[in-house]
């Protein structure tokens, strides 16, 4: 027997792993482009029923091909608001579904010859390269992206096999596995760790897999292993609820009571098939198909006994995760955490509620300002100072979360996306910043006892009245995306910068002849003017639906 160079052993199985782990990320990517905006339309199933919550959970984890992700985007949405907890059980019982969907696309080799790892490879790749490099369409490239990260995901398995393949003429690896099969704290205990610190449970199976191609894997050691595996994935979702809100760390809590539950009792029930129903079956080899299968059934069952259990999960959530509402300390984001990027559709959806919001808050700014000039209220005055402050905060929040948005896979449609919510957040500051001048007028009219002639105060209403529907037009319009109301936004605006033109020409007159006094003439003029450029960035919102070069192509889909 020659003898085993552990070195190229070594070094074949790490460059045949990260081969894999690469191509099924990059294949997850693919899908997300290609699912595009029916991405961000499951977010309205979420919240439907917790039925429904399990499909979607499976069906987000296929396209990203991880569980772990789908889980810690969960932890984003409870964290952000968007999810109950009970929604959340569902959502994860369906990502442990959906992350089964990798297991079966390894298992396409032990089906026929020509679905094999070495005969797939190569042809996946082949047509992905040239696809990515000459399709023009966003959707045929997407295309192009999973079928090259298909292909290197059976590259990478081909090699682990085929690194693993010399072990199975030792006798001291046929019986490491043998241990573990003889002592499932074991088997569950490396299944735990490989998964923990590669932080994802489909590619801790795929590694499972390739040693059962070379031979290696006992049927009782395996589904050991693979519970330990469902264990392990819990880890990336509790480390990431590390610094959320109470509920955000109670979800990351159910995904892991949910899986170490259902691995103690299958445990129980594998340890009495293996020792002393069938132990033959338990030390025969077990083969590619059967792990996805034995991985598949788990998950399945796991979630047809616990899914009537729900609420006891939160029960049991929320009596291991101590803590009342309203303890942790208020973010100024609503929607958006940064665990939501793992799913760049869903992110953008999130990122426009957000900007809305902060739309919303500087209209109620713009209304407030101008009733503070109107009825000599230095405490409403204030408020707008306060709200301004806020409205800035948002600002910096909302553009960090931006940038790190724009540097995730997106497609070129979601790119254009981005840059319109980059565009908008622009002009609700400014419009923040003129309803705060307004407020600033305000105070100073209050401190010097200006007082308007009703000529002065009549045309103040007019004007600021059409400014303010014009920016309610424009904020309705992109948060629903509708084109008909944005298109209603346009004489508005037009209709303010005409009246303040004449405004201005009127009120200049009026000075002429002392109807007015000189301070209050300097703050009618200054108001008027901060109003008319409400309007234009009001408009500009509006023309990102219009306009094609910055269209909101979200909603086109």
């Amino acid at each position: 027997m020659s003898e085993i160079n552990w070195l190229d052993i070594g070094l074949q199985f790490l460059g045949g792993f990260g081969l894999f782990l690469f191509g099924m990320n990059f294949m997850g990517e693919g899908l997300q482009k290609a699912a595009g905006s029916k991405m961000k339309n499951l977010l309205g199933i979420l919240t439907a029923n917790r039925f429904l919550g399990v499909l979607v959970g499976a069906g987000v984890t296929a396209l990203i091909q991880s569980s772990s992700a789908t889980t810690v985007m969960v932890v984003g949405f409870v964290n952000a608001g968007l999810m109950s907890l009970m929604q959340a059980v569902g959502v994860i019982m369906g990502a442990n579904i959906g992350t089964t969907i990798t297991a079966w696309i390894v298992s396409l080799g032990e089906w026929t010859e020509f679905l094999k790892p070495s005969v797939l490879a190569p042809i996946f790749i082949a047509i992905g390269v040239v696809r990515l490099m000459f399709a023009k369409k966003d959707g045929a490239k997407s295309i192009g992206q999973i079928l090259l990260g298909f292909g290197t995901l059976f590259l990478g398995l081909d090699m682990m096999s085929g690194a693993a393949k010399p072990l199975s003429t030792l006798e001291e690896v046929k019986t490491l596995f043998t241990t573990l099969g003889s002592h499932p704290f074991l088997g569950i205990l490396t299944g735990t760790v490989v998964t923990a610190i590669i932080q994802s449970s489909s590619a801790s199976v795929g590694i499972l897999q390739a040693l059962a191609l070379a031979g290696l894997v006992p049927w009782n050691s395996a589904i050991y292993i693979i519970l330990g595996q469902n264990i392990g994935t819990c880890v990336t979702a509790i480390l990431s609820s590390i610094g959320a809100n109470i509920n955000a760390k109670r979800a990351a809590s159910i995904h892991f009571l949910f899986n170490l539950i259902g691995s103690a009792i299958f445990a129980i029930i594998a340890i009495i098939v293996f020792r002393f129903w069938l132990p033959n079956i338990g030390r025969t080899t077990i083969r590619v198909t059967e792990i996805s299968i034995v991985h598949t059934v788990f998950n399945i069952l796991n979630t047809l006994i616990l899914f009537p259990f729900a609420g006891g999960l939160v029960y049991l959530a929320e009596h291991l995760v101590k803590g009342r509402r309203g303890e942790e300390k208020e973010n100024g984001l609503q929607h958006l955490d940064e665990r939501i990027l793992e799913t760049p559709s869903f992110a953008i959806e999130n990122a426009t509620k957000e900007v809305v919001r902060m739309g919303k808050l500087a209209e109620t700014n713009v209304k407030r300002s101008m009733a503070a000039l109107f009825e000599k209220d230095k405490e409403k005055a204030h408020q707008v100072f306060e709200t301004e402050k806020v409205i800035n905060e948002l600002q910096h929040g909302i553009n960090a979360y931006l940038i790190k948005l724009s540097n995730a896979p997106l497609s070129e449609t979601e790119q254009l996306v981005v840059t319109g919510l980059f565009h908008a957040v622009s002009d609700i500051e400014r419009i923040g910043d003129h309803a705060d001048n307004i407020g600033e007028l305000a105070e100073s009219a209050i401190e010097k006892d200006l007082k308007f002639s009703d000529a002065a105060q009549k045309e103040l209403q007019t004007i600021s009245k059409q400014a303010i529907q014009c920016l309610e037009l424009a904020l309705d319009a992109y948060a629903t995306g509708d084109y008909a109301l944005a298109k209603k936004a346009l004489p508005l605006e037009e209709e303010v910068d005409r009246l303040e033109s004449k405004l201005r020409s009127r009120h200049m007159k009026r000075l002429a002849e002392n109807v007015c006094d000189t301070f209050s003439g300097v703050v009618f003029l200054d108001t008027i003017s901060n109003i008319e450029r409400i309007s234009d960035h009001a408009i500009n919102i509006a023309e990102l639906l219009l306009d094609e070069n910055k269209c909101i192509a979200l909603f086109e889909e």
